[in-house]
């Protein structure tokens, strides 16, 4: 099921979920796996999780923990390669992308975990989709 979901972002895998469709202004919950592209796994999670254990929603998927991330699309709380692949997923969905490096971190990258210039292989599930639009998927 490979293809273009957007400018910079390939389409590696991609299961419906239901309800209403992610769109600009919808408030999406969603877990993220980040790999980079010789595929080591990004995990800024697992940091985040050891610091701030009691102020975050966490669950485990494929075996590793992860926080609930929420973003509204359109608002930029997000890199674009995430927010970009949300756009027209539903609860319950599961998506897997290639995303372009002017879409993650671009030439900054993040010293230690992301090298600069970095395409990233994203794994998103959504949670939770909320003042979207009811409907089929695009």
């Amino acid at each position: 099921m490979a293809g273009q979901l957007a400018k910079g972002i390939e389409l590696i895998n991609d299961v419906p979920g239901v309800g209403p469709v992610a769109d600009r202004g919808s408030a999406v919950t969603y877990n993220a796996r980040l790999f980079l592209r010789r595929g080591d796994e990004v995990t800024q999670d697992v940091r985040l999780i050891a610091r701030h254990r009691e102020h975050l929603v966490t669950r485990c998927v494929e075996g590793v923990e992860l926080i609930d991330h929420t973003t509204a699309l359109g608002k930029r709380h997000a890199i674009a390669g995430i927010e970009r692949s949300l756009y027209g997923m539903q609860a319950g969905g599961y998506r897997e992308v290639l995303a372009s490096a002017h879409l993650c971190y671009r030439e900054s990258g993040i010293p230690g975990i992301i090298p600069p210039n970095a395409m990233l292989r994203i794994r998103l599930w959504v949670r939770e989709v909320q003042g979207a639009i009811t409907g089929q998927r695009r």
